[in-house]
């Protein structure tokens, strides 16, 4: 009987090797300088460490820091679909500006007058203006409440735990 034989075949090469990978990537990031700043930043003995540190603790950049975190927590308290409402109405509210803005100064110097007395009491009884101006009243009462609130630490009260002072 014959014995069967072992050949494994070997795969063809389609690309380079993991090693020829390896020292093409040392290759590119000396000639982007990576390695040099590398090299520098280790060899600078943490002096660029302190810089960083000295630049973080003081107060504007605390500021910043804090300020950041905060617009964080209540970005993350939005639903993607509110914010996606909220984001384009403000773009449709901002071209609804502009646009009226220059058809304000079409029919200002096409007729010359303002709508008056007559005009205006036709606005105090429009249905679909009271109904369109009453979400942004109620936004503008919600805005004032918050306004009036004291907060000692924005962490604290937006976690609801005590703070450690």
């Amino acid at each position: 009987m014959a014995k069967a034989i072992d050949y494994q075949v070997e795969p063809p090469v389609i690309g380079p090797t993991a090693e020829e990978e390896l020292q093409r990537l040392l290759q590119t990031l000396h000639e982007h300088g990576v390695l040099r700043l590398a090299n520098d930043m280790v060899a600078s003995n943490n002096d660029w460490l302190k810089v960083i540190v000295d630049g973080l603790s003081r107060k504007g950049s605390l500021n910043v820091i804090q300020n950041i975190s905060v617009l964080l927590m209540a970005l993350s308290t939005i639903p993607p679909e509110r914010m996606y409402k909220l984001a384009f109405g403000l773009r449709d509210f901002m071209a609804e500006l502009s646009r009226e803005g220059h058809e304000e100064e079409q029919s200002q110097s096409a007729n010359g007058s303002a709508p008056g007395a007559r005009g205006a009491w036709k606005m105090l009884h429009d249905d679909e203006l009271w109904h369109s101006l009453m979400p942004l009243l109620n936004g503008m009462k919600a805005f004032s409440r918050r306004m009036e609130e004291e907060v000692d630490k924005p962490i604290s009260s937006f976690s609801g735990k005590p703070s450690d002072a």
